[in-house]
């Protein structure tokens, strides 16, 4: 069960690593996005109810793709579960109004 709660918990958040250096937010309106996968490594037993630390950061956002990691530590710093995420990632422009024919 708390294996089931981290990951759900995961791809709330980690995506938001590959945009914050862009200044770009899931809910503005002008962004476009989807996870194109997401990789999980279960390194050591742990609860999910208990304090974490999620340790985030995206290493690469280029041409419409990004990188996000991340890392879950617990209040000890033990490593206990390590994640990837790729995104598409597109910026909407604007339609401009074209006068009709």
């Amino acid at each position: 069960m708390h294996a089931c709660v981290v990951t759900y918990a995961s791809d709330m958040s980690l995506f938001d690593a590959i945009l914050r250096p862009h200044s770009l937010r899931w809910d503005d309106g002008t962004f476009m996005g989807a996870s194109l996968d997401h990789c999980m490594w279960f390194h050591r037993d742990f609860r999910a109810d208990e304090w974490l630390l999620y340790d985030m950061d995206s290493p690469i956002a280029h041409g419409g793709r990004g990188l996000a990691r991340g890392f879950l530590f617990d209040q000890s710093g033990e490593l206990k579960v390590s994640m990837v995420q790729e995104g598409l990632t597109r910026v909407l422009t604007p339609v401009s109004h074209v006068a009709p024919v």
